[in-house]
């Protein structure tokens, strides 16, 4: 027990690095996977691939690859190198807004496709914009179904924050594997375990409780 509250110091440090990526990240990526997945079904052809593109891209490629390249791979770009100088922690918050903005992206897709067509055509009969749509009958909607992905996406985001460890990042993992490779110990693992499990059961309780709340609108 004494070396568990000896080791919570640094542990709970880089907890800190570990949350403050996965905040920055959800902040950032789930607005640009929305802007994206509109553009995903507008009526602009090239718009429409263009993003098509950069979807696949990002969801076919291993996220540890997206990192190592935007970190180490685009200083030797021409231009762009000299243009954006990244410290670890800005690069690791690209690569993982990118990569999880795809996701979202084709999230958001399905879910505003799912809508019927007789909403689209009754709002227009209204004389409503696209915007006013959008806004005030197919977002409400979107949400309360896309709710159960976007909940399983931010859950593995939390996983996926341990891969910051490539870039040398102090965070939850890194911290973890020092002070087992310092004191030959697997006590740090089973912490670091304990805390991963408490930052997902608060995402599945936060993520219950709004699929309650949007359930209650139907009854």
């Amino acid at each position: 027990m004494d070396y568990i509250l000896q080791i919570l110091g640094p542990m709970l440090n880089g907890t800190v690095v570990t949350l403050k990526m996965f905040f920055v990240t959800i902040v950032m990526s789930v607005p640009l996977g929305l802007m994206l997945s509109l553009g995903r079904i507008s009526r602009f052809g090239v718009l429409r691939s263009a993003i098509g593109v950069y979807i696949w891209v990002f969801r076919g490629t291993p996220l540890m690859l997206q990192l190592l390249f935007v970190y180490f791979g685009l200083p030797f770009i021409p231009v762009i190198g000299e243009m954006l100088i990244l410290t670890d922690f800005q690069a690791a918050i690209l690569a993982f807004v990118l990569n999880y903005a795809a996701y979202f992206a084709e999230i958001f897709r399905a879910g505003i496709q799912s809508i019927e067509r007789g909403q689209y055509e009754g709002a227009r009969a209204l004389g409503m914009t696209y915007g006013q749509l959008m806004r005030r009958i197919i977002l409400p909607q979107v949400i309360k179904r896309v709710l159960p992905p976007v909940s399983n996406e931010t859950i593995t985001l939390v996983k996926d924050t341990s891969l910051i460890y490539v870039l040398a990042m102090n965070d939850l993992l890194r911290t973890t594997r020092a002070l087992v490779q310092r004191d030959f110990t697997m006590t740090p693992f089973i912490v670091a375990g304990v805390f991963y499990l408490l930052m997902t059961l608060v995402l599945t309780w936060g993520f219950q409780r709004l699929e309650k709340r949007y359930a209650a609108y139907d009854e």
